[in-house]
């Protein structure tokens, strides 16, 4: 009964972490849920999935079908896994919200520099793709948050993006997460890795 309630709540949540506000329409939402197998078949084909049908069509190279369940236990466990983040990242391709994973993805290889002119400019970069006003990948942050990055630019450090790479990971975790986990591409991973199904369809 648990599950149960668990899934009607994940599935009623709305899709915030995906849509700008001026897109939170009834109409938009319904056609996004209304063409959601049609896109999961598109990025299936593309480029960025290849790894994941090369995955299933090989069984020595797949997750074990106990990796495939620990992505269930946490997002923390889904990203830390290399074939976990890309099937992911198909799943949130679909919900036209890629975005979010690759702010978090630029966070964290930002994180990862030293000197002052690679921090200045990444930081640079991130503002540019994700941050500013119409931004070609914008994400949904709220005024404080990206005023402060931008008054960070002067400086950047390592922490320049920290709240806002924490604020994008709690989006991803309460409302992405939860509907990739109860979908129909997790389903199919899963049965694919217990050597159970047929390939995932494209």
């Amino acid at each position: 009964m648990r599950e149960y309630f668990a899934f009607v709540s994940s599935q009623n949540m709305a899709f915030t972490d995906c849509m700008k506000p001026t897109d939170m329409s009834t109409e938009k939402r319904g056609i996004k849920r209304k063409n959601w197998r049609n896109r999961i078949g598109f990025f299936l084909k593309t480029n960025s999935s290849q790894s994941i049908l090369h995955l299933m069509k090989n069984r020595s190279y797949r997750p074990t079908a106990d990796d495939v369940h620990q992505w269930a236990q946490s997002l923390d466990k889904l990203l830390s896994h290399k074939y976990g983040k890309a099937a992911f990242c198909i799943f949130l391709k679909s919900e036209f919200c890629e975005e979010n994973i690759e702010f978090w993805t630029a966070c964290e290889d930002y994180r990862t520099l030293t000197s002052d002119t690679e921090l200045a400019t990444k930081a640079n970069s991130i503002y540019e793709e994700f941050i500013k006003n119409e931004a070609p990948k914008e994400i949904n942050l709220d005024f404080h948050t990206k005023n402060a990055i931008m008054q960070s630019l002067h400086e950047p450090t390592a922490t320049s993006f920290l709240a806002a790479q924490r604020k994008v990971y709690s989006l991803m975790e309460n409302n992405s997460y939860p509907r990739f986990i109860y979908s129909d591409l997790y389903k199919e991973l899963c049965a694919a890795a217990r050597g159970e199904g047929k390939h995932i369809k494209s």
